[in-house]
């Protein structure tokens, strides 16, 4: 069986479509959950009288589970496959909003926060191995980085919800709404999302033959009436241990490397662009703005960037975002604007922020092989989330230190030239293929 032929059809399927359809909406659910905090922070900052220190710990709560559930969790996507570890995901981000409305103390926010955010971590990697392993090799760059476009888009209707049920109803009620649809988006991945046509290949767990055929089916290929063997590296690779080979060790610490400095940029924006907006005087209804256009920004850049990755190589356009988003974190820092100018500078600065930060997701996609994709992907995006969980942490210290706002854009630049040489050193080889 030629599983790279399979795939590799070059038409486009209705299962094609539809598992980067699901994967897409259910990241637009992670951008939803993850930033939802940062337009209820206003308000929960007012509700309980709570000082930028313990609100940046609030912020990194999510961002710690989400570490965890990179690392530790999303492996087994590996053993036990994708499907199920999102499926389970699904539920326990549910249950972490949920209770996340419940709180009543910020010791119990940041803990609930942190459960929302094991859930998020676990999903995210078996997401983009979904789609990696879904995607003809001629859309691979562009799929991935439409995934990952869900997630600003998720943070938008945040955005959107927050203006309308904050200042009429408060926080609770939005975490409340955000967990329910969580749950609405279950019965897709149960009912609707195939299990990955590699991960059944290569670990061929029960009733794996019947559901290739299936598959193939859908992919317009003819049915086989028996699998290929099992080859000894799909059962022995899987880990950690994996990932430091001779043939991939180098190439591994340096895309951990550039997850955690472009994360400790990009979370600092997340995090606090509308709560600075706020306190620099700005109506919180512009201040909610300020947020979707940040997130609008994102969204374009990550789509925007895969196309270019298809002309120009993958690795330079994520090397020429990071330099023009450190360039325009400085110009918002240091230019006094209106609102309207505002808004289009965060738009600006978002754009090649997330945008660059996208196509590192495509990268770690491309470098492994089945038996550790899962498993590269997430411990890329664990290595990443220390500078997820230090970059708002360390903005909230500095913010409370009496630190001007202007030159915290100029301070979070640094890490995003960081990221750029990293990324540059990559020896972005090909890899054995399954």
């Amino acid at each position: 069986m030629n599983l790279n032929k399979i795939i590799n059809t070059p038409r486009l399927t209705g299962l094609h479509l539809r598992v980067l359809g699901i994967c897409f909406l259910l990241n637009m659910l992670d951008g939803m959950d993850v930033l939802v905090i940062s337009f209820a922070a206003p308000f929960i900052s007012d509700a309980w009288d709570v000082s930028p220190g313990a609100l940046g710990i609030v912020f990194s709560a999510a961002l710690v589970g989400m570490a965890l559930g990179a690392v530790f969790v999303s492996p087994y996507s590996d053993k036990l496959g994708r499907k199920k570890i999102i499926v389970g995901s699904i539920c326990t981000i549910t249950a972490g909003m949920w209770l996340t409305a419940l709180s009543g103390s910020v010791t119990e926010l940041a803990f609930f926060r942190f459960v929302a955010g094991l859930g998020i971590g676990s999903m995210l990697a078996s997401l983009t191995s979904m789609v990696s392993e879904y995607a003809p090799d001629k859309y691979r760059n562009q799929a991935i980085l439409i995934l990952h476009a869900g997630y600003p888009i998720g943070a938008i209707i945040a955005g959107f919800m927050a203006a309308h049920i904050l200042p009429q109803w408060g926080w609770q009620p939005l975490f409340e709404v955000t967990a329910l649809i969580s749950l609405c988006a279950l019965p897709l991945a149960l009912f609707l999302l195939p299990e990955s046509l590699d991960f059944l290949i290569s670990r061929q767990p029960a009733k794996a033959l019947e559901k290739v055929n299936r598959i193939l089916l859908s992919l317009r290929h003819t049915v086989v009436s028996s699998l290929p063997r099992v080859e000894a590296d799909a059962t022995t690779s899987a880990g950690l241990p994996g990932l430091l080979t001779s043939n991939l060790r180098s190439a591994t610490l340096l895309l951990w490397l550039a997850f955690m400095m472009a994360f400790a940029s990009l979370y600092f924006l997340l995090s606090w662009v509308v709560k600075l907006a706020v306190d620099a005087g700005l109506p919180v209804e512009d201040a909610m703005l300020a947020g979707i256009s940040l997130n609008l920004g994102a969204f374009f850049g990550s789509v925007l960037l895969g196309w270019l990755s298809s002309k120009m190589g993958l690795i330079r356009v994520i090397s020429v975002f990071f330099i023009l988003g450190a360039i325009a974190s400085i110009v918002y820092g240091t230019v006094d604007m209106n609102v309207a100018g505002a808004m289009v500078a965060i738009f600006i600065l978002m754009f090649f922020v997330q945008g660059g930060f996208t196509g590192l997701y495509a990268v770690a996609a491309r470098l492994y092989p089945t038996s550790i994709r899962t498993t590269g992907v997430g411990w890329a995006i664990g290595a990443g989330r220390v500078g997820a969980v230090s970059g708002p942490a360390l903005a909230g210290v500095l913010i409370g230190a009496g630190i001007p706002v202007g030159w915290m854009f100029i301070i979070f630049s640094i890490p995003l030239l960081v990221a750029t040489a990293t990324i540059l050193k990559i020896n972005h080889q090909p890899v054995k293929k399954d």
